[in-house]
């Protein structure tokens, strides 16, 4: 891939996770290796990705908070938890990596993606869709 070519892609990452708050890697990764990039060569590229696209995000809601009305403070409690368990994780998957086949990762890789996708996909559908009862009334029965 040109390098032109992923630094826009990375561009538009970057932006998709300060949105939804992802790090970059979870959309970079599955995208480089989708494009016949090998698993071992994503992995860390990905990781960096996510720790500065979280960092910047992280720095970027902190003063946000600040000059807002919306609740858009950073949870840093949640945040330190999630990446406590994120770094003893990130530690083990690493030292693991190279001990599973490439075919192996990329079967995982996709299964979980599309799994996580149709998870989305399915809560994103279940609460647009007004909770009805028996006679097609709204949840609760109330009708003034």
């Amino acid at each position: 891939m040109p390098p032109r070519t992923l630094t826009g892609l990375a561009l538009a990452v970057g932006v998709i996770g300060g949105i939804y708050g992802i790090g970059g890697g979870s959309l970079l990764g599955p995208i480089l290796a989708g494009r016949g990039l090998p698993v071992a060569r994503v992995a860390p590229a990905a990781l960096a990705a996510t720790f500065t696209t979280s960092v910047v995000g992280a720095a970027a809601y902190a003063p946000l908070s600040l000059a807002s009305s919306a609740d858009v403070a950073p949870d840093w409690s949640l945040g330190l938890a999630c990446g406590t368990g994120g770094l003893i994780g990130g530690y083990l998957g690493a030292r693991l990596q190279p001990h599973l086949p490439e075919r192996a990762l990329r079967l995982l890789l996709s299964v979980l993606a599309s799994a996580l996708g149709a998870l989305y996909a399915a809560q994103t559908l279940h609460r647009a869709t007004p909770v009805t009862d028996l006679f097609g009334l709204p949840s609760g029965g109330d009708v003034g």
